[in-house]
């Protein structure tokens, strides 16, 4: 009897532990992509589009100006700008 239940703390007692801990940590990916809630960062990521593979194109918005780049393996490299 004792052992049916030491075998079932170490069995589900971890299981538990992982469970929590995967859901803390999709809570946190998560949460910033919430909607209702006022970003605070100053760099703020509106749109990416896949060109080629390896290749994107994003959509930046950054102290009141908007910012087209394109993000590849070798770097980031500022296509267009708009705003003042």
């Amino acid at each position: 009897m004792l052992w049916s239940y030491i075998l079932k703390l170490v069995i589900l007692l971890p299981l538990v532990c992982g469970l929590m801990i995967g859901c803390l940590y999709l809570w946190r990916k998560l949460e910033s992509r919430m909607p209702g809630k006022p970003s605070t960062r100053l760099v703020q990521v509106k749109e990416t589009m896949m060109i080629s593979p390896g290749v994107r194109l994003a959509v930046l918005d950054f102290e009141g100006k908007r910012l087209l780049v394109s993000v590849a393996r070798g770097g980031v490299t500022l296509v267009d700008k708009v705003g003042q």
